[in-house]
Order: structure tokens, then C-alpha cells, then sequence
């Protein structure tokens, strides 16, 4: 049986573990450089900087949903930006992924955000895959941009 809830600071040591496991799954270990206590202070210290919703199958943690907030300036409304979605591979294709989906695009119409945005890597075909039936569509015109400040 499939439970959503918003995490919580007891919460931190299993997201943290699932990130590990989203990060050997994309194969970017080494790029995490973080820890537990880094993700506590930025999930549930002031300011806030992200929210997680977490995923439990039969009440063993199976997946989470990490997002925060934007702005988009031509819509004068904020946004939802999904850093990162996981389930666990032995939990996948129960649906969970989707109810992730579907509980963030809520909380972002809940807050009048006007768009759903997040970045999906080249090589992972079943995820894009998953993302076009969710309704979502690549956006060709833009190049990702980014510089290390660690």
C-alpha cells in the first residue's frame, strides 16, 4: 500500500540514504559531497531552501520527491522546480513515481505556480520516457547552464 507525506526532520537519515542511492544510480557518487546534517538545516532550518515528499510502500521507504520553489518572471507567478525524483528500483513500476508526480503538480497548483519544471539526464530513457506519458515535453530551445561554487 502506497503512503505519501511531506518529510520531516526524523526523516533526514532515509533521505539522505535514498539520495545516496539516486546519486550510484545516476552514477554521480562523487559528485555528492554534502551529509545529513547539510540537508536537515537547508530541508527544516530557517531560511528554508527545499521541501521533500517522501514515498512508503507497505510503510518501507520506497522513493521521495525533493523540489523547491522559483519565479518565473514573464508569468508573474512562482514555479516548482523538482531537483530530484527517485523510487527505488525494487519499488518501481507500483506507480509511485507518477503519485509523486501528480502530488507536486497539486502542491504547485495549490500555490499558483504556473509551471512544473526539472532537468532530466540524456542517457535515462526510461525516465523520459515516464515523463512525455506524465504530459511533459522537452524543452529544445534552452541549454541547461551551470557553475560549481564547490
Amino acid at each position: 500500500m502506497l503512503q505519501l507525506r511531506a518529510a520531516e526532520a526524523a526523516d533526514v537519515p532515509v533521505m539522505f540514504e535514498l539520495i545516496g542511492e539516486l546519486a550510484d544510480y545516476e552514477r554521480l557518487r562523487h559528485k555528492m559531497v554534502g551529509d545529513a546534517n547539510d540537508l536537515r538545516r537547508h530541508l527544516f532550518g530557517e531560511p528554508r531552501f527545499a521541501h521533500a515528499l517522501l514515498a512508503y510502500w507497505n510503510a518501507a521507504p520506497a522513493g521521495f520527491a525533493l523540489y523547491f520553489f522559483n519565479y518565473s518572471t514573464f508569468l508573474c507567478r512562482p514555479g516548482l522546480y523538482l531537483e530530484d525524483l527517485f523510487v527505488r528500483p525494487a519499488h518501481r513500476g507500483r506507480g509511485i513515481g507518477l503519485a509523486l508526480l501528480q502530488a507536486l503538480e497539486q502542491r504547485a497548483r495549490d500555490a499558483g505556480c504556473g509551471r512544473l519544471d526539472w532537468a532530466v539526464l540524456d542517457w535515462n530513457q526510461s525516465a523520459i520516457d515516464f515523463y512525455r506519458r506524465f504530459g511533459a515535453q522537452p524543452m529544445r530551445d534552452w541549454i541547461l547552464y551551470r557553475k560549481e561554487l564547490l
